[in-house]
């Protein structure tokens, strides 16, 4: 969603401020803009398009001010242009809003009966009209917003600046993120962290109706009832990576290529090589519903094991990819621990009114940490009294902090709006932590774990093999850009892969694609089938293979154009296959996670052979902050 990023301190903030919004690029926008004290007045710049647009307009601008804002821009409120960019402007007061006000049409209403100029679409512009309107009377833009917070119903995070307060930033939020860095003498206020990082590593994060009056020196940070709050800044580990895409065409491509490391560092920490053991440790399980800090000092820490053992029933809850991933859990969970696991989108789960028995435990998976249907899942959960555990990207994001327990991804920055190494290493971890909950539960023996830990040690070194194949898809894509649709089909653990291949196509070559269990075909879709519909099968050598094999048998008699993804040496696909991709002799649970490579770079060449954007695809979001 929108990007927001608020300086004040001693730097260029035209710098600051467009090197921050290029931080913040992978949320997904369509214009841009910034406000600047120059002379006294918030000189503003607003441009459609990407970042580069706004880029030209201001290279030849200079501002003497210290303070500023920026913006980028994902449409909600009004056509993607000029007049509804951000930041918005209403009497000296200038703001820069990430959600969406839901009362819009009432603010709407009662500021054109009191004469006001409204001059875009958005719901945005009516906050600066309500603060402004407020400061004409208090003259203190915090006692402003004070007034005016209460009044806004939805998700929404909103930094404010005043040309008659230069020395200060006002920042309040309910909903999407707001994360406030203190340097010595500047400030950094952003949307996440990756703007602030390489400014400071001191950072508060603001929860749900609290404001922060922000200058150089200082951060303070106040309730609703404007008493002050305590609060000490984290330190946080998160490193600066610079957004280069290191001879990569693109951010996608890189990322593609990072995943064999992503994936080792997702499940080094729970790894004994020696041993060929799997030690999960503190997962920093809490008995209270209690804020990140004292979750961060260990506070009421319950033994992970003793948790574990008396879960009964787990519910895995994310959206888009991170479903999918939450669906091979369900694989892994049952076949290993035995225990019931239901995997729902987050989207539906609160609405449908769920049950959630005692001793469940109840998982969240989210690259950000801030998707918002998942937030609104996991505080349910909260509700509920059952343990919940993260599986995140970004330590300290909100789901982390609202979260008893936690397993971080390791992915590092990932740029490209499609995931992919934070997928993957989503997919690892999940086998970690099937496994470990299946040892506690004395459904996997010694030989088994010693087995599956050997197949996760040479996870990575396996993925790289699979990279290889990279010129194949570069070459493949052309002829395969001309198909009218795509079948992508697998059965047990690899049928959550096809789905998670026919999104990534959707994505990224717009085309048409569908995910489907191979025993389904016969129930509709094989109608599909002729010689213009590609056949994507995920059929590593298991115990569902035979199964799959026979499906495909149909689909060519029917003329359907098959491209195999299946273990090495299988002459029987080679026979039925267009084209065939081969990988590494592995363990079941493992070839879910190998047969990711391959669907990520089909994906992205055809994408890239039609000339699609493929890092920032039309239409998408990389962190979806409001419902």
């Amino acid at each position: 969603m929108c990007g927001i990023i608020g300086y004040q301190g001693e730097r260029n903030p035209k710098e600051v401020i467009i090197n921050g919004l290029k931080c913040l690029e992978y949320r997904g926008y369509d214009s841009a803009g910034i406000a600047i004290l120059n002379d006294g007045k918030l000189k503003r710049v607003r441009a459609e398009g990407k970042l580069e647009n706004l880029n030209k307009k201001i290279e030849n601008i200079d501002f003497n001010g210290h303070l500023g804002i920026g913006h980028t821009r994902w449409a909600t409120h009004g056509a993607p242009s000029e007049m509804n960019a951000h930041p918005h402007y209403v009497d000296g007061v200038s703001l820069v809003h990430n959600g969406i006000i839901e009362n819009y049409m009432d603010l709407r209403d009662e500021l054109l009966s009191c004469g006001a100029k409204i001059t875009s679409e958005t719901d945005s512009e009516l906050v600066a009209h309500l603060v402004a309107r407020e400061f004409q009377i208090s003259k203190d833009l915090l006692k402003s917003v004070q007034k005016v917070l209460p009044r806004l119903e939805g998700a929404f995070s909103i930094v404010v600046a005043s040309e008659d307060q230069p020395d200060r930033l006002v920042a309040f939020k309910n909903g999407p993120p707001l994360v406030i860095g203190q340097g010595d003498g500047e400030t950094v206020v952003a949307s996440d962290i990756q703007p602030i990082v390489a400014y400071t590593k001191k950072v508060f994060y603001l929860e749900d109706f609290e404001i922060a009056e922000v200058t150089r020196e200082k951060v303070e940070i106040y309730n609703l009832k404007g008493e002050k709050i305590d609060r000490m800044p984290l330190e946080v580990s998160w490193s600066s990576e610079k957004a280069e895409k290191h001879g990569f065409p693109h951010f996608m491509l890189k990322e593609i290529f990072e995943q064999p490391a992503a994936v080792q560092r997702a499940i080094a920490e729970y790894l004994d090589i020696e041993k060929k053991e799997i030690q999960l440790g503190d997962l920093g399980f809490s008995d209270t519903f209690d804020q990140y800090i004292a979750k961060a000092n260990k506070k009421n820490a319950i033994e992970t094991d003793e948790i574990l053992k008396n879960v009964e029933r787990v519910f895995i809850v994310a959206c888009g990819t991170s479903y999918y991933a939450g669906l091979v859990g369900e694989y892994l969970i049952e076949k290993w621990a035995r225990v019931p696991v239901e995997v729902e989108f987050a989207s539906e789960f609160r609405y449908r009114h769920p049950v959630l028995p005692k001793n469940s435990l109840f998982i969240t998976i989210s690259q950000s940490g801030e998707t918002a249907d998942t937030l609104a899942a996991l505080r349910l959960a909260n509700e509920s009294d059952v343990t919940s555990l993260s599986i995140c990207n970004v330590p300290g994001s909100t789901i982390d902090r609202e979260s008893t327990g936690h397993i971080y991804m390791s992915a590092g920055v990932e740029v490209g709006v499609a995931s992919t190494k934070a997928f993957t290493s989503t997919l690892a971890l999940l086998n970690i932590f099937g496994l470990y909950l299946g040892k506690l539960k004395g459904e996997v023996d010694r030989d088994e774990e010693v087995r599956l830990v050997e197949g996760l040690i040479h996870l990575p070194s396996q993925m790289e093999q699979v990279l290889s194949y990279d010129k194949f898809f570069s070459q493949a894509a052309e002829t395969l850009k001309n198909f009218k649709g795509f079948l992508y089909i697998g059965r047990g653990v690899n049928f959550p892969i096809a789905l998670e291949g026919a999104l990534k196509l959707k994505e990224l070559a717009y085309m048409h694609a569908e995910g489907y269990a191979a025993g389904e075909m016969k129930h509709g879709p094989i109608a599909l089938i002729d010689n213009r519909m590609a056949i994507v099968v995920v059929a590593p050598d298991d115990d569902l293979y035979e199964k799959t094999v026979s499906n495909l048998e149909e689909v060519r008699a029917r003329g359907g154009q098959i491209i195999s993804i299946g273990t090495e040496g299988n002459k029987k696909l080679k026979e039925l296959s267009l084209h065939l991709l081969s990988l590494p002799k592995s363990e079941w649970s493992i070839n879910a996670i190998l047969s990711v490579v391959p669907v990520q770079l089909l994906a992205y060449y055809v994408a890239n052979a039609l000339g699609h954007d493929v890092d920032q695809p039309r239409n998408l979001a990389k962190s979806v902050t409001v419902e």
